[in-house]
């Protein structure tokens, strides 16, 4: 079976619990990262030299990189849905995905962090303020892209949609000024509809 390393308020790993809920695939998961530990034995770091969550095992095959895991996963196990077999939609869903390392999340992991797992004496407000500006202007983009589609990638639900969903999440929960991106907001909304998105991405920010 499956086996995922990772704690569930992970963005990362959320990314991966989400993929297996859209495939149906089960699993076993382990709680590591931050309070759990794990990450930071020698058995673990054997697997992953990062030190870092998620990691999975699946039938001896070790992979480490959310994306690279959620690709894998879609690949083997979503081929004609959430991994598309038309190489440009695909493309497109895979750039996506890059894009989102690049240049979303370097904005939204500042806010994050002091936002939600910084306490409030030690914040840095003024980083968040510049990063919330930054994270506007990210989703305006992903927000022009949306016009006229429902999804990422197109007319369906594919992995490119996996980490934007797990950035939007948090954009719209942390305490921070949105501007209205009626596109973006529509998309997020069908991503809520989805059973696997609000049993593992719609949790508490901690």
């Amino acid at each position: 079976m499956l086996k995922i390393w990772g704690r569930t308020n992970s963005s990362n790993v959320q990314k991966v619990l989400w993929c297996c809920g859209e495939l149906g695939l089960q699993y076993e998961r382990v709680d590591a990262g931050m309070q759990f530990g794990v990450n930071d034995t020698a058995e673990y770091k054997a697997m992953n030299p990062n030190a870092l969550v998620p990691t999975i095992d699946d039938a001896g095959f070790v992979l480490w990189e959310s994306h690279a895991i959620v690709r894998y996963l879609a690949r083997t196990h979503g081929a004609g849905s959430i991994w598309p077999k038309d190489a440009r939609v695909a493309a497109d869903a895979d750039r996506w995905m890059d894009w989102y390392h690049t240049t979303l999340w370097p904005s939204m992991g500042p806010v994050f962090w002091n936002l939600i797992r910084t306490t409030p004496e030690k914040r840095n407000m003024a980083l968040v303020e510049e990063n919330s500006k930054k994270i506007a202007t990210s989703f305006g983009i992903v927000d022009a892209h949306l016009a006229g589609r429902d999804y990422i990638a197109g007319k369906r639900f594919t992995m490119g949609d996996i980490p934007m969903g797990i950035a939007a999440w948090r954009w719209f929960e942390l305490p921070i000024e949105r501007p209205a991106l009626p596109n973006l907001e529509r998309w997020y909304k069908r991503m809520r509809e989805r059973p696997a998105y609000a049993e593992h991405c719609m949790l508490t920010l901690t």
